[in-house]
């Protein structure tokens, strides 16, 4: 700023060489006139020179202002710049050396741990404490169960029983009104009366036809009659011979038939075949009945089975679902459908269960075996029950075998069609072995377990059984005392070294401690209601299942890899 204001004062004008000239000739002669006039332009050359003079400084200023922000500017930009590469450099100083550090000692620990043997968690193999059980579903149904159809046509003219009373056999349950058949008994009893009238007038012709050919015969040997007259007698009375026993057919015949229409007749009384409780009446009185059918031809509870409830109606029920075949009717079976099952009995003093038993259970479940049964009704009470037969055939379809398992039912308190769960003790003779599920992986297709011996992994194949939830049996692969690793990861691999470390929690999920008096472990998706409890324990069925909450598919893992 100062060197320009130096410039503005040595820049020469031309008022300045006026001005010089006045002041060098002070002394001239001048008139007023020429001294006035000299004095104007001197006054005019120095207003002149000073508008010029602040005009200059005017375009100086602006171009030093002009310059100094130019100047500025690149002087913000460059500070800024700068401000910007410093934090740059704070935050990479600031992240990297901490990464770089987290980065070394990560690296420095998985070096350590790729020297070092891995830790695993092992339990010992051994045989379940709990006693060997199978537990299967069922359904009760009664020992003995018929449905009784009308053999006549007819209307229902009396009825002396209904649901739930206790009948005799031979008791008298209904009587059918059936006018045409009396009428057609009535005729057949003509019928043979008729027969009976005919054979008589053709016995009284053969006695006459008798004693003419014996006269005819004494007549003929003494020359009276030809032979030819002698045989055509003897020909009469062999004709008239088989008339009479034709006509003895027809009276037998008649008879026959008699006999039958009685025999209709005597459907019209419903009797009881057996002892036993009614648990069916379809019809009522005036209703029209017949041995046909009009509207319906099955029992109303039984929509799907024959009347006779077989065997195997009963076991296909037992794998329809948890609680067997369901009734689908909304009303009680009384007062229906005219032509079907008038009354449907059942003798319920002994209950039988019909259960399918898996394939590998076949073997041990015998004839005359006890089993417990346990009912929602009688809730921790187990009820006996013994083994009185079993197919001997393995169903291609299921895999089973069907097996009945009776029940005494003195006091008649188990109905038919109870859902129950049935327990077989002892199925086998020695305890399985039990392992965690997840101590069981796939690999190569094949269920593996990871076995410990001298400190080295090895990759056993073993045959699964039944699978609890926690745990599963192991049928072959593994021998009592084997050290199992109970989680397997992906750092178990085939021949590694390891550090074994006891993991004693397994014990309780694995069954290898003693639980007695227990209700059946049955899941709610196996067998429905779990209300069912242990008389003894007071734990519902679910108990001892530990942490079978956070593993509801069975523990088992999925992994891939060779060994």
């Amino acid at each position: 700023m100062t060197n320009n204001n130096d410039d503005l004062e040595q820049r020469v004008y031309p008022e300045d060489e006026r001005l010089r000239q006045l002041q060098n000739d002070p002394d001239r002669r001048l008139t007023r006139a020429e001294w006035e006039h000299e004095e104007a332009q001197a006054r005019q050359a120095a207003r002149k020179k000073h508008e010029q003079v602040r005009h200059d400084r005017e375009v100086q200023q602006e171009y030093d202002r002009k310059h100094r922000q130019q100047h500025r500017n690149w002087g913000k930009i460059l500070l800024w710049a700068g401000t910007g590469l410093v934090v740059l450099l704070v935050i990479f100083f600031i992240g990297y050396i901490p990464h770089h550090e987290r980065a070394k000692k990560t690296e420095e620990l998985a070096r350590q741990r790729a020297q070092e043997e891995p830790q695993v968690q092992v339990m010992q193999v051994k045989r379940t404490r709990a006693p060997g059980q199978l537990t299967v579903p069922g359904t009760t149904s009664a020992l003995t169960e018929a449905y009784l159809y009308a053999r006549a046509n007819g209307y229902l003219r009396k009825r002396y029983v209904d649901i739930g009373d206790h009948v005799k056999k031979g008791q008298l349950l209904a009587v059918i009104d059936a006018p045409d058949l009396d009428q057609q008994v009535d005729q057949a009893r003509e019928q043979v009366r008729q027969a009976e009238a005919q054979l008589t007038q053709q016995q009284a012709t053969l006695d006459l036809n008798r004693v003419t050919w014996e006269r005819w015969r004494t007549l003929v040997a003494k020359g009276v009659f030809s032979r030819q007259d002698g045989d055509q007698r003897q020909a009469d009375f062999n004709t008239q011979v088989a008339v009479v026993n034709s006509a003895q057919r027809n009276v037998d015949s008649y008879r026959a038939n008699l006999a039958r229409m009685i025999a209709l007749q005597s459907y019209e009384r419903i009797t009881a075949p057996f002892t036993g409780i009614v648990t069916q009446r379809n019809s009522d009185v005036g209703a029209l009945v017949g041995s046909s059918g009009a509207a319906s031809n099955q029992p109303m509870d039984q929509p799907s089975s024959p009347p006779t409830g077989g065997s195997a109606g009963v076991a296909a029920s037992n794998n329809s679902g948890s609680s067997g075949s369901v009734n689908q009717a909304a009303s009680p079976s009384t007062g229906q459908a005219q032509g079907g099952a008038l009354f449907g009995i059942a003798q319920i003093d002994k209950l039988r269960i019909l259960v399918s038993v898996p394939e590998g259970y076949a073997s041990d479940v015998k004839p005359g075996m006890q089993a417990r049964i346990f009912v929602q009704e009688r809730a921790g009470k187990p009820i006996s029950g013994t083994v009185t037969r079993t197919a001997g055939s393995i169903d291609q379809n299921t895999r089973t075998m069907l097996a009945e398992v009776d029940v005494d039912n003195p006091d008649g308190s188990l109905f038919p069609g109870m859902y129950t769960v049935v327990t077989f003790v002892q199925v086998r003779g020695v305890a399985p072995l039990t392992i965690p599920g997840d101590a069981v992986v796939v690999r190569q297709d094949r269920n593996t377990v990871a076995i410990v011996r001298d400190q080295k992994i090895q990759m056993v194949p073993v045959e699964i059984g039944r699978d609890y939830g926690p745990s599963v049996e192991v049928l072959n692969g593994l021998h009592e005392g084997d050290l199992v690793v109970t989680t397997v990861t992906d750092a178990v691999q085939q021949g590694i070294k390891v550090r074994t470390e006891q993991n004693p929690q397994v014990a309780e999920d694995t069954g290898q401690t003693p639980q007695s008096g227990q209700a059946p472990d049955s899941g709610p998706d196996q067998y429905g209601d779990q209300s069912i409890v242990s008389a003894e324990t007071g734990n519902t069925t679910q108990k001892g299942k530990s942490g079978q909450g956070q593993k509801p598919s069975g523990g088992k893992q999925q992994k891939s890899g060779s060994n």
